[in-house]
């Protein structure tokens, strides 16, 4: 995929933080645009972003604050739990059409500064229940942004694993070990939901992998 210039769905994550080195490699401008939605652990999000940005976009930051749309959200994303008392399983994480909101709000965004790219580092994920996580649903979407307007969405690791991302993060030298992405913890990764899970073992991987040519 030939990148060019656009807006970046940006959260202090691994995926998001990979995908901006990769456009620093490739000498590319972006806005790197940041979304409250109301999710438990955006202040730690921001505060995260903000020190694996690359440097020249730390002022560049654009924050949307949507958080009002799950005020009464019963999603353990939303409010937070108590790990060392409550169970949390993968289903009491889902957020309604959380997907569409962050896609079409960036959509409506980027083309209010004359921009027509939206990049997302979404990957393939093999714990997304959610019906707006399935490359059907992303292809309609852009389909959709693309006829009624002249946004599109790109996904460039869309066909990535996890452990793909952070191969191609250690090697754009992106401070991947800074990021965060827990969706059940508002601070301190819980290391047992599905996001900390799939960065855990992708991370322990590429460790193993480096011992090996030790």
């Amino acid at each position: 995929m030939k990148l060019s210039k656009g807006v970046i769905l940006v959260s202090g994550g691994l995926d998001s933080t990979t995908l901006m080195y990769l456009f620093r490699r490739e000498r590319i401008e972006f806005v790197p645009l940041f979304i409250n939605y109301g999710q438990h652990c955006a202040k730690h999000e921001l505060d995260t972003l903000k020190q694996v940005i690359p440097i020249e976009y730390k002022d560049k930051i654009e924050i949307l604050d949507v958080s009002c749309i799950f005020q009464y959200s019963t999603s353990r994303f939303i409010k937070p739990a108590n790990l060392w008392k409550e169970q949390i399983k993968a289903d009491d994480l889902y957020i309604p059409y959380r997907n569409v909101l962050l896609l079409t709000i960036a959509a409506s965004f980027a083309q209010t500064l004359g921009l027509n790219k939206v990049y997302s580092a979404f990957i393939n994920s093999n714990h997304a229940k959610e019906i707006d996580c399935s490359s059907e649903f992303f292809n309609k979407l852009d389909n959709f942004l693309s006829e009624y307007g002249s946004v599109k969405i790109e996904m460039p690791f869309r066909n990535f694993s996890k452990y793909e991302v952070a191969k191609l993060g250690i090697e754009l030298k992106a401070p991947i070990g800074k990021t965060f992405s827990c969706q059940a913890s508002e601070e301190i990764p819980c290391g047992a939901c599905p996001n900390c899970v799939d960065r855990l073992d992708a991370l322990h991987r590429i460790s193993q992998e480096f011992r090996k040519n030790v």
